[in-house]
């Protein structure tokens, strides 16, 4: 039984029946174990059909058990789409203040997320969607960890924004889809992780606040708590409302998340389009090590 008063939700079916791989929901929900692929290797065109299918229905895919090189890492990316550049490299932020949130390393299609004994905070820690202040949004991540803490903390914790617009009543999807909201990237680069503002500002950009999912069809809630920072067409005091309603409703629900338990030489692939995730940084003072290619995506639309 979901929550007191809550709207009863269909489970759309998922079954793709795949040849070439294995897959093993955590849930009729999100998430995804996939066994049976090498991602050291090139895909075939069939198995890379079937990794596709099976983001666009389950949103968060899990690879464990792979080696993988940078090289590896990007071409599995590249299947998806030309590679993204997160904003502290595009702008050059200096490394001294990337290393607060992970570091940028020297390569600008690759993000290193780390932590250790010296963060003062890590990347991730809090509900979001990745890097949504860009008019092109990345479509999807792909997060490579190697390194886990010994004593099994650091999940990250992953939401259906598809699940949570379905779950609203018709008149809040009613009001809500005719919206925009501001999405800046000054709100967590520097007003979270301290960088200084770099030449030019942070990207900053609006988006609707309820979008299409370009390819399985189904609408997802679109906004965050990491990046917006208003809803446009309302005035300040309804927007902050409005957005912590929205927020909370997707943070809060366990019926909308999977949790995904971290082990050495997992790859863990997201559709960023329609979900949120959190990473719980539950083991100070351990370390984890990780690094993430992203995918450009079109810009959403409903």
């Amino acid at each position: 039984m979901g929550p007191v008063g809550a709207r009863r939700l269909v489970v759309v079916d998922k079954l793709l029946n795949p040849k070439t791989l294995s897959i093993r929901p955590l849930n009729p929900v999100i998430g995804a174990e996939i066994e049976g692929v090498d991602l050291s290797k090139p895909l075939a065109d069939e198995q890379f059909t079937e990794v596709r299918a099976a983001l666009n229905a389950h949103h968060v895919l899990i690879f464990r058990d792979q080696a993988l090189s940078r090289e590896n890492h990007k071409r599995f990316g590249r299947m998806f789409g030309r590679l993204h550049v997160h904003p502290y490299h595009a702008k050059k932020v200096a490394p001294e203040h990337a290393a607060n949130r992970g570091g940028v390393g020297d390569d600008p299609e690759i993000l290193v997320v780390r932590a250790d004994q010296n963060s003062k905070f890590v990347a991730g820690e809090g509900w979001h969607t990745d890097v949504t202040c860009d008019a092109e949004p990345p479509m999807g991540s792909m997060l490579y960890v190697t390194e886990t803490p010994p004593n099994g903390a650091g999940d990250t914790c992953f939401a259906s924004t598809i699940r949570a617009y379905d779950a609203l009543s018709n008149t809040m999807q009613a009001f809500i889809e005719g919206l925009t909201a501001t999405h800046d990237g000054r709100k967590p680069y520097s007003g979270g992780y301290g960088a200084p503002e770099p030449p030019g500002g942070w990207p900053r950009t609006t988006h609707p606040v309820v979008i299409r999912h370009p390819e399985n069809g189904r609408k997802a809630l679109f906004v965050n708590r990491g990046f917006t920072t208003k809803i446009n067409e309302i005035d300040g005091r309804e927007s902050d409302s409005m957005l912590e309603l929205l927020w909370r409703h997707i943070e809060s629900r366990l019926d909308f998340q999977c949790r995904v338990h971290w082990t050495p030489n997992t790859l863990v692939f997201w559709d960023n389009r329609c979900t949120q995730h959190h990473a719980v940084w539950d083991y100070y003072p351990h370390s984890r090590y990780g690094e993430r290619v992203s995918i450009i995506g079109e810009r959403p639309s409903l």
